[in-house]
């Protein structure tokens, strides 16, 4: 459903306007803080640990971001006296959202996100950040809606310094509807309707390896470590070396989703999106076949196969075995 008042000339006066002024991080740049992102992301590089550690260069909005809650509690009394600058959040963004949502652009999406690092960041950095609503675009129509794209500036500093800058982006929309006559079934998409991956030099061979059929995990020459999504570099060593495995095919369910919304003409929602643990140890997200959305489980046995979406294109996914180990694990 489309608005019918295009409200861009409400919207443009934004531009420039401050949401943060020298607002101070919640917390230096600390060493548990940066273990527990590491293990999240399962990254093991020496550079963040020991007594040289630096904390890992996409941490640079973490540092930044106010807790579920508390969004307004003040900077500790021991942060130095150039951290505790006055500092300003203004209602900026909320307005904003106001104008937008009281319009019909009620939806919200994160699009991108773009962020520049100029120095390490090392553990008893204290951060002080500023943002600003940096542009709001002209009302564009989208396959999730019709809508405007905002994008806001921050540039976060240590003592004075210039450390990095983080540009995010947002789009808020109306969402188009897309209803069917009770009964009706469901459109069969064309295959030019599926997406097709970005191929670049680090995943090509990835994707020359699925048109043979076969599914090739990164091994590292130095180390042996597997890894997987394809990268350029080790993140146990380092090492830009690498060599590949192919993998067995088997693996089991470690979570899911399902996806309702938003509406897509290659896909037909409510359909299961999973992430299969391999028999190597790695992780891969794909489709499930052979079993309803519902009827996915953690810990369900499956096994790759390959499935054509097009006449050029085919694509690995995981189909549920059938000798009943759909349970969920304990």
């Amino acid at each position: 459903m489309r608005p019918a008042a295009d409200i861009h000339h409400l919207l443009k006066p934004f531009e420039g306007r401050p949401v943060a002024v020298s607002v101070a991080a919640a917390d230096p740049v600390n060493l548990p803080m940066i273990r527990h992102w590491c293990e999240a992301m399962g990254d093991a590089n020496p550079a963040y640990t020991g007594d040289d550690a630096i904390a890992p260069p996409t941490m640079l909005q973490a540092w930044t971001m106010t807790g579920l809650g508390f969004p307004d509690s003040p900077a500790p009394a021991t942060r130095t006296p150039a951290a505790r600058t006055p500092a300003t959040r203004t209602p900026t963004h909320d307005q904003l959202f106001a104008l937008l949502d009281g319009a019909g652009y009620s939806a919200v999406v994160a699009t991108d996100c773009e962020q520049e690092y100029l120095r390490p960041l090392r553990p008893g950095d204290e951060l002080i950040f500023d943002t600003v609503i940096e542009t709001v675009s002209p009302r564009k129509d989208t396959k999730l809606g019709t809508g405007y794209f905002i994008t806001t500036a921050m540039q976060v500093r240590a003592a004075g310094e210039l450390v990095g800058t983080h540009r995010f982006r947002i789009l808020k929309y109306a969402p188009t509807k897309h209803a069917r006559p009770e009964g009706t079934p469901a459109a069969v998409p064309t295959p030019s309707t599926r997406p097709r991956p970005v191929i670049n030099r680090d995943n090509a061979p990835f994707w020359e390896g699925v048109a043979a059929h076969k599914l090739l995990i990164q091994r590292c020459t130095a180390c042996g470590t597997l890894r997987f999504p394809w990268l350029p570099g080790c993140g146990r060593c380092g090492s830009p070396e690498w060599g590949t495995v192919e993998a067995c095919g088997s693996g089991t369910v470690h979570s899911y989703v399902v996806v309702h919304h938003p509406p897509f003409p290659a896909f037909d929602p409510p359909y299961a999106v999973v992430l299969v643990e391999l028999t190597e140890g790695v992780r891969i997200i794909s489709s499930i076949t052979g079993v309803p959305h519902d009827g996915v489980r953690i810990g369900m046995s499956v096994e790759l196969e390959f499935i054509r979406v097009d006449a050029e294109w085919e694509l690995p996914v995981f189909r549920a075995r059938s000798d009943g180990s759909g349970e969920e694990s304990g």
